[in-house]
C-alpha cells in the first residue's frame, strides 16, 4: 500500500488519487501575470488543446500566440532554456475552448483539424465569451498552459500552410496508429501529436478527437512499438554503454547493457520536488517491460514512461541494436513546478546524442554509474528486475574475474 505522503508522486496531479478535484498542488502553482487581455485576440494559432475533463463531451479549441509563435509550441528547441523562461514563453499563449462531443464532425472541429495540421502558426480572429482570467496553469504531461477562455467565434484568417505530405496521409483510410508511422518518416513527434489530437487521424468514421494529455502518450507509446519491431530483430550491443543528461533539476543516467530487449525505468523524486512536497524522504518508482513488451499501462509513472521510451527506443533504432535498457531519472528539489513530459523526452535524446562511456563489464558500468547519482546504486538494485537478472554476460565477467 502506497503511504498517503507519496499518492502526489503517482498521481502527478492527473488520476486524482486524493479525492480532489482539480489538484491542490498544481492550483497551489498557479501563477499570475499583469497582462491585460481583451474579449478578442487576433494572431497566430500555434496549436490545438483538447481538456479531459467530462469526457467525451470536451473543450477544444485552438491555442494563440502572444510572443515567440515560431517557439512556443516547438519543445524540441526548448533544451537549454531557463526555468522561468519556459513558463514566461508559454503563459503568453491564449487556450479558447468550446464544448464538443469527441465524434463531432462538424465546421469548428474541421477548422481546428486545419489549424493542427498546418506547418506554421496560422492567423485566426478570435472572440471570447468573457475576458481571460489570465494565469498559467501546469501539469505532469502537457506544457505549461496561459489564460483561457470561452470561445464566441472563431475565423481562420489565412491559408494554413499543410505540406502535401500530410494531405496525402490524413486522405488516405488507413487506420490512425498506421498513418502516425508513416508521418513520423517525414515530421517531428509534437507536429504529428498536434495532428493526432485534433482527430483528422484514422478512417473518416472512426476519427474523434483526443485529449492532449493522452495523445502525448499515445503517439510516444505507438511510435516506440513501431521501432521495438525493427530493435528485437537488430544485433546486441557487446559492451556496456551510459549515457548522461542534465537539463530542469532533472538528472537522467542511462544503461545500455548488451543483450536481448528490455526496458526499465526508475523515477526517484527527492523531498521537496514537485510531486514530493508532502514525502517523507526520497521516492522511487519503478516500471518494466520484457523483451515482448508490455500488456497493461504503465500506471505508476505514466507519461513519463513512454517519454523516456520513445526516446531510448529512437536511438537505438537510429544505431540499429537492442539492448537491455535502465534508464535511472533523478528529480531534484529544484523541479518544484511541472513543465510537462516533453523535458523527460528532450532529456533523454540529449543523452542518448552524447558521447557514451563505454565499460567492458557490469560492475564498471555500476561503479561509474553510483559515482553520478545522488542514491546509491544498491538502492536501484534492490528494485531493479534487470539487475537482479543473471545473464551469459554476468556469467562470463564472473569467470575473468576468477581467473
Amino acid at each position: 500500500m502506497v503511504a498517503p505522503a507519496n499518492l502526489c508522486v503517482i498521481c502527478k496531479g492527473g488520476k486524482h488519487l486524493c479525492g480532489v478535484n482539480p489538484c491542490p498542488l498544481l492550483a497551489k502553482f498557479n501563477v499570475k501575470q499583469k497582462l491585460e487581455i481583451g474579449r478578442e485576440f487576433s494572431g497566430p494559432s500555434t496549436s490545438v488543446f483538447v481538456g479531459h475533463s467530462n469526457y467525451p463531451n470536451v473543450f477544444v479549441g485552438p491555442i494563440g500566440a502572444i510572443e515567440n509563435e515560431n517557439l512556443v509550441d516547438n519543445p524540441a528547441k526548448w533544451f537549454g532554456m531557463e526555468y522561468s523562461k519556459i513558463i514566461e514563453m508559454r503563459s503568453l499563449t491564449i487556450r479558447s475552448k468550446a464544448v464538443q462531443n469527441v465524434k463531432s464532425k462538424n465546421r469548428f472541429v474541421e477548422e481546428n483539424q486545419l489549424l493542427a495540421m498546418s506547418k506554421k502558426p496560422t492567423d485566426v480572429d478570435l472572440k471570447f465569451l468573457k475576458k481571460p482570467n489570465f494565469k498559467v496553469s501546469f501539469s505532469d504531461v502537457t506544457q505549461p498552459m496561459g489564460p483561457s477562455a470561452p470561445i464566441e467565434k472563431m475565423k481562420i484568417v489565412e491559408n494554413p500552410k499543410i505540406p502535401h505530405k500530410v494531405d496525402k496521409v490524413v486522405d488516405d483510410e488507413l487506420k490512425a496508429v498506421e498513418q502516425v508511422n508513416v508521418l513520423y518518416k517525414n515530421f517531428d513527434i509534437y507536429y504529428i501529436t498536434n495532428i493526432f489530437t485534433s482527430g483528422a487521424l484514422g478512417k473518416y468514421e472512426n476519427q474523434k478527437l483526443v485529449p492532449t494529455r493522452w495523445s502525448i502518450t499515445a503517439v510516444d507509446d505507438i511510435l516506440a512499438k513501431e521501432m521495438m519491431k525493427r530493435i528485437r530483430e537488430y544485433p546486441e550491443v557487446n559492451s556496456y554503454f551510459v549515457y548522461e543528461s542534465k537539463y530542469l533539476d532533472n538528472h537522467f543516467v542511462i544503461l545500455l547493457m548488451p543483450g536481448r530487449w528490455e526496458y526499465e525505468n526508475f523515477e526517484a523524486w527527492a523531498l521537496g520536488s514537485s510531486w514530493a512536497q508532502q514525502a517523507k524522504e526520497t521516492f522511487f518508482l519503478e516500471e518494466y517491460e520484457p523483451f515482448e513488451g508490455r500488456k497493461t499501462y504503465a500506471d505508476k509513472e505514466g507519461g513519463g514512461y513512454y517519454a523516456a521510451r520513445f526516446a531510448v527506443c529512437e536511438a537505438l533504432d537510429k544505431m540499429k541494436r537492442q539492448a537491455r535498457v535502465i534508464v535511472f531519472r533523478e528529480i531534484s528539489e529544484g523541479y518544484i513546478v511541472p513543465l510537462g513530459v516533453w523535458q523527460v523526452r528532450e532529456n533523454v535524446r540529449n543523452a542518448m546524442k552524447s558521447d557514451p562511456k563505454k565499460f567492458q563489464t557490469l560492475g564498471e558500468a555500476l561503479s561509474y554509474i553510483n559515482s553520478k547519482l545522488s542514491i546509491p546504486i544498491s538502492r536501484y538494485k534492490q528494485q531493479s528486475r534487470i539487475l537482479q537478472q543473471k545473464s551469459l554476460f554476468d556469467f562470463a565477467e564472473r569467470f575473468k574475474n576468477t581467473t
